[in-house]
C-alpha cells in the first residue's frame, strides 16, 4: 500500500538526473551531427534511455501472461496526450499477456462523469484499476470502495490528496507521474530567456483546481514573479483550443506590449499561436506549451509555437500496467511516487527529439 517514506527514494531521485542528464547530452550529440539534409531529423536513444532506466527503476516485472483484466481512467482522448498514454497502457496489456480497457470522460472537466465511470467499473471484474484522476479529490469516493472490494487502483499522471484519502480509510498502490511545477518553471524560464527578462507576460491555465493545472500555473507564476516582469491576471482556458485562441486575442488588444504566454498545455498554446497569427504578432509573442504532441512538434518545426515541454504518456501507461500488475501479484510496491522525465523542446533540438512518445 502507499508508503511515505522508501527504501527506493534515492533509487528514484538519482533516476530522474540520470534522465536528464541522458536527455540533454541526447540532444547536444544531435546539434554536433552532420547531415546532408539540415531538416532530415536526425534520430537519437532519448525516449529509449528514459524507458530502459524506468524499467530498471521498476524492478523486479510481474509475472506475464497470467490473463488478468485490467481498466484505466483517463481524461478525453480529444487531447493527443491521453491517446499516446492509451497507447501505452495497450502496449503494455499485449507484452505482459494480460487485458486492459480504456475508458475516458467526454471533457478535461467532467469531474462528477469521471467518478460515476469508476464506480461502473467497480461493478465489472478488473483486478486493478489505474486512474488519472480530474482533481486530486473526486475519486476518493470510488478509491475507497474499490478497497473495500479488493480491486487495486493505482494514479497516473494526476495524483489524489493523501490526507484526505488517508481520513476516509482509502489508499492508492503507488502514483506514476512526473513533476508538473517543473514543466511551468521550465516554459517560463525559456520565455524570459527570450524576451530578455522584460515585458509583460500570461499565464493561461488549464482548469482551475486541477492537479495539472495548479502545478504549472504556480511553476510559471513563481519564475515570473521572481524575476519581476509584469504578470497579467491569471486567464482561465480549461484545456480548450479555441478558449485559448479567444483569451489570447482579447489578452494582446488590451496588452499591444504583451511579449510572452505560458500555456498549461499544447492544445491551448496551439489555440494562443492561431490568434498571434490572425492579428499578424506572433513574433512579438513567445508562447510555450507542455506535452509535445504531434501538433505540437509540427508547429515547433514550422517555426510556429517556440517551445514545449516533453514528458511521456506512453511511459505513464506502460508503468500503470506494470505496477498495478505487481500489486496484484503480492509484489512489495515500496516507492510511492514513481517519476518519468521532462524535457524542453525548441526548434534547437526538436529534431533531436525523433521518436519521443
Amino acid at each position: 500500500m502507499f508508503k511515505k517514506e522508501s527504501i527506493l527514494k534515492v533509487l528514484m531521485l538519482g533516476l530522474v538526473l540520470v534522465l536528464a542528464l541522458g536527455l540533454a547530452t541526447a540532444c547536444g550529440n544531435a546539434n554536433e551531427t552532420e547531415t546532408d539534409d539540415p531538416a532530415e531529423p536526425v534520430a537519437n536513444s532519448a525516449f529509449q534511455d528514459a524507458e530502459t532506466a524506468l524499467m530498471e527503476a521498476l524492478a523486479p516485472m510481474p509475472e506475464a501472461g497470467t490473463g488478468v483484466k485490467l481498466a484505466a481512467i483517463e481524461s478525453t482522448l480529444a487531447n493527443p496526450f491521453w491517446v499516446t498514454m492509451q497507447e501505452g497502457y495497450e502496449a503494455a496489456a499485449a507484452e505482459y499477456g494480460v487485458t486492459i480497457d480504456v475508458m475516458a470522460t467526454d471533457t478535461e472537466t467532467d469531474i462528477s462523469g469521471q467518478l460515476e465511470m469508476l464506480n461502473t467499473l467497480l461493478q465489472k471484474d478488473y483486478a486493478a484499476i489505474a486512474v488519472s484522476p480530474l482533481t486530486e479529490q473526486n475519486l476518493i469516493p470510488g478509491i475507497v470502495t474499490a478497497n473495500g472490494k479488493g480491486v487495486k487502483i493505482v494514479a497516473v499522471g494526476n495524483g489524489v490528496d493523501t490526507d484526505a484519502l488517508a481520513a476516509a480509510n482509502g489508499a492508492i498502490e503507488a502514483f506514476i507521474t512526473t513533476d508538473f511545477k517543473e514543466q511551468g518553471i521550465l516554459g517560463a524560464q525559456y520565455v524570459l530567456e527570450k524576451i530578455g527578462n522584460e515585458g509583460k507576460v500570461a499565464v493561461i491555465e488549464g482548469m482551475p483546481g486541477g492537479t495539472q493545472s495548479e502545478a504549472r500555473k504556480n511553476g510559471a507564476l513563481e519564475v515570473f514573479e521572481a524575476a519581476g516582469v509584469e504578470v497579467l491576471p491569471v486567464q482561465t482556458g480549461n484545456w480548450d483550443r479555441q478558449t485559448a485562441y479567444d483569451l489570447t486575442a482579447a489578452l494582446i488588444d488590451a496588452n499591444p506590449d504583451l511579449k510572452g504566454i505560458t500555456c498549461g498545455n499544447d492544445v491551448m498554446a496551439l489555440g494562443a499561436v492561431e490568434a498571434l497569427k490572425a492579428k499578424g504578432l506572433k513574433d512579438q509573442v513567445v508562447v510555450v506549451g507542455i506535452d509535445f504532441t504531434d501538433d505540437a512538434r509540427t508547429s515547433i518545426q514550422a517555426g510556429e509555437l517556440d517551445a514545449s515541454v516533453a514528458m511521456s504518456p506512453y511511459l505513464f501507461g506502460k508503468a500503470g500496467v506494470i505496477i498495478a500488475l505487481k500489486a496484484i501479484q503480492g509484489h512489495e510496491i515500496s516507492e510511492s511516487i514513481v517519476w518519468t522525465p521532462n524535457q524542453l523542446v525548441t526548434a534547437d533540438n526538436v529534431a533531436s527529439m525523433e521518436g519521443w512518445k
